[in-house]
């Protein structure tokens, strides 16, 4: 049965209660080289690594691997944040309620932003877990809260959700990992 860990990026360079999905932000240098060396010293051997494309993710992958050249990360766009679309880089308390309750309704098949949709997200996520599933390899990726939740609820069989309230909200702290068995 394969494990999957899931670390997440250091905290962002962006006013916090930002809307910053797939929008592509750097990080904090110092915080990004501290997740690694914990990253480092906790994870196992040779796990099959990738990690989303965004900057604030790649550039863990990179210190990661200065300090671990067996956990060397090739990159998967299934592994990005979700699309928020015209929410990206607002303020969360700058987006129209009546857009925040439309979303809230049809939580898993409106697109917040007309970016995309909870569904559309999870099937992505899924697709990446499967793969996890079918190599039967131990592995890493390094990404997002999102994913995070995501990939938790698909690993505890939740393939669909319909609304607000089923979405997780505990997730990975920045620079932390969540540890998946994936059956």
């Amino acid at each position: 049965m394969p494990r999957l860990w899931i670390a997440r990026h250091a905290a962002p360079l962006i006013a916090a209660g930002t809307c910053y999905g797939q929008l592509d932000v750097a990080v904090d240098a110092e915080a990004t080289l501290l997740a690694a060396q914990l990253l480092a010293k906790q994870l196992p051997e040779h796990l099959v690594a990738h990690h989303s494309p965004l900057q604030r993710c790649e550039q863990l992958a990179l210190a990661l691997k200065v300090l671990r050249p067996d956990l060397a990360s090739s990159p998967d766009l299934r592994l990005m944040e979700m699309d928020f679309g015209t929410w990206e880089g607002l303020a969360w308390d700058q987006i129209p309620a009546p857009a925040l309750q439309a979303w809230t309704n049809q939580f898993a098949s409106h697109a917040p932003g007309d970016g995309e949709t909870v569904q559309a997200f999870m099937g992505r996520v899924a697709a990446a877990l499967d793969e996890v599933r079918r190599n039967g390899h131990d592995s890493l990726w390094i990404s997002h809260a999102g994913v995070a939740r995501a990939a938790a609820l698909l690993a505890a069989g939740r393939q669909h959700i319909k609304h607000a309230h089923e979405w997780p909200q505990e997730g990975p702290g920045f620079g932390q990992y969540i540890l998946l068995q994936l059956g």
